[in-house]
């Protein structure tokens, strides 16, 4: 007998397309919003005065990760993105037989988003161009829109891309920690309809704090799907090679974290809640679950 393919893992596929493709349109809608909209509409004087456009960007990605979670958690997870998809794996809470599918759907649909800001926002960003007299997308200048959809080093770096790479692993370690944290019913956690704010915040918080070294992409499908949606669109070495060669960096970097990141929980929370749940247990038997794990810390 077959099975009908809404109970199937095409389910789930499609589920990580749309909620991936509406993360990705939110995401980069925002900055979109900060870069050329905001600016090519009059609204605001020039791109980047101060700290209020970073604010503005990192509160609408953890906004775009919660509505993407909403829209689509309760049939894939909604991981919309590869490394917290291996990290599950890693964790036994994903069949391995998944993984790469996932990794397909989210980067068709971190590209299809990209292509709706793109719809939304093309008289803005050729409008940026003009102002600036950027004649070609592929230039030096083109970086400025090109940042609209993915990312890059900060100039710091002087082209060496170790630095973003260390950064992009330490970024997404936290974000896969943060989400494990989140979601393990056996810590303290948070209700399953807050989780989604919740992890939402957390990606505010590494934006925030770690944010400026190459743009927090923490996602290889994030970064990847809109990296290739603009090389065709015309940005050419802006998104490959990218600067200093830069385009592998937010794939390898967030696989690294990630993948670190259920062996440090569960060495450092994970089994110490079960080991004192099991304590507590014995000489509570009846106590709930919460309670015992306090007693167990008295």
């Amino acid at each position: 007998m077959k099975t009908p393919w809404r109970i199937s893992i095409w389910a789930e596929l499609l589920a990580e397309f749309l909620a991936t493709g509406t993360m990705v349109a939110f995401n980069d809608g925002v900055v979109g919003l900060a870069v050329v909209g905001l600016t090519m509409s009059g609204r605001t004087p020039a791109i980047f005065q101060g700290a209020g456009d970073w604010l503005i960007i990192t509160l609408g990605s953890a906004l775009a990760v919660a509505m993407g979670i909403y829209l689509a958690g309760g049939i894939s997870g909604a991981h919309m993105n590869p490394a917290v998809t291996l990290a599950f794996a890693l964790n036994g809470t994903l069949r391995w037989r998944k993984v790469v599918a996932y990794w397909i759907a989210q980067t068709l649909g971190a590209f299809a988003g990209a292509g709706v800001v793109y719809v939304d926002y093309a008289r803005a960003i050729n409008a940026w161009n003009t102002s600036h007299h950027i004649v070609s997308r592929s230039s030096a200048g083109g970086l400025a829109t090109f940042s609209i959809f993915a990312t890059y080093p900060a100039s710091y770096f002087h082209g060496s891309l170790w630095g973003p790479l260390v950064d992009q692993i330490i970024g997404t370690f936290f974000l896969v920690l943060f989400i494990l944290a989140i979601t393990d019913r056996a810590n303290r956690g948070v209700p399953n309809n807050q989780a989604p704010l919740v992890i939402g915040l957390a990606v505010a918080a590494i934006g925030i704090s770690f944010g400026a070294d190459a743009g927090y992409a923490i996602n290889p499908a994030r970064d990847f799907g809109p990296r290739v949606f603009t090389w065709l669109a015309g940005w050419g070495r802006n998104a490959f090679p990218g600067p200093g060669g830069y385009w592998w960096v937010p794939i390898v970097g967030p696989f690294l974290g990630g993948s670190m990141a259920p062996l440090i929980y569960r060495t450092f929370v994970a089994h110490s809640i079960v080991v004192r749940d099991n304590a507590s247990r014995s000489v509570h038997p009846t106590r709930p679950a919460e309670t015992r794990r306090d007693a167990a810390a008295e």
